[in-house]
């Protein structure tokens, strides 16, 4: 196994997956007394591998087309132009 790939993609997904949208609402289904804890690990986690699957299929066909440094260009840009929105509508807000 590539240990240090693995240790890259570990990190930089666990520190993306702190405090987002989907652990928000994992967060608000476990807050609920009446259900089981390990359903909601369960549920939250295979969610979370079948995204991660989606995304590797995806990377792996998108790859066969456009070149990976085209790819990360693109997805950079993406994020800065959330980003950019984001702060945008929030100044708007204040």
């Amino acid at each position: 196994m590539e240990w240090k790939l693995f240790a890259t993609v570990f990190a930089s997904i666990f520190i993306a997956e702190l405090a987002d949208k989907t652990q928000m609402v994992t967060l608000l289904f476990a807050a609920d007394r009446a259900v089981s804890k390990w359903v909601v690990f369960a549920g939250s986690a295979s969610a979370l591998v079948v995204a991660s699957a989606i995304g590797v299929l995806a990377g792996s066909l998108l790859s066969q087309f456009i070149n990976v440094k085209v790819m990360s260009i693109v997805a950079g840009a993406g994020f800065m132009l959330i980003g950019a929105w984001t702060l945008y509508q929030g100044m708007k807000l204040a």
